[in-house]
């Protein structure tokens, strides 16, 4: 998959966002997305604080920060007014997908898509929509930021 184009997201609804987001619509942006669960320590100690300070630091017309809540155990516990709570008490400020479930499976459809192991998992889109990196952990923030810093400077 790396290196080729990145599926496109299936959501059910976005957070911080007016419109439905599709990778098609960010084309030109890199885009850095982070798959996380609310209540996924890592996600909630490393991943969500890291997709806030992408998100900070970067100029958002050159770079999308997303979130991709992806929900593949504790469905009842994390349906989305709990992960509207989550955003605000966080102040998270960048858009939030809400990744889709169909006919009860348990692994949401973007999950299986780009065969996530779990969360918190970190995909790198190029400007042309290719899948660049998928990381399942925590990635460090200096490589992080090289990585996309060499992304924004392909043409």
């Amino acid at each position: 998959m790396i290196g080729k184009p990145a599926s496109e997201w299936r959501t059910s609804a976005w957070l911080n966002s007016e419109v439905p987001l599709s990778l098609a619509a960010l084309r030109g942006k890199v885009v850095v997305a982070f798959a996380f669960q609310m209540l996924c320590p890592g996600c909630v100690h490393e991943s969500i604080p890291q997709a806030r300070r992408v998100h900070e630091t970067f100029d958002g017309n050159i770079v999308a920060t997303i979130g991709l809540h992806t929900v593949f155990e504790h469905h009842d516990a994390m349906r989305e007014v709990s992960l509207k709570a989550f955003v605000h008490e966080n102040r998270l400020k960048f858009p939030v997908g809400i990744d889709a479930h169909e006919d009860g499976d348990p692994l949401p459809l973007t999950m299986r898509a780009y065969g996530m192991r779990g969360t918190p998992t970190l995909l790198l889109i190029d400007r042309a929509g290719r899948l660049r990196r998928q990381s399942f952990g925590h990635v460090p923030d200096l490589a992080l930021g090289a990585e996309i810093m060499a992304l924004i400077r392909e043409t």
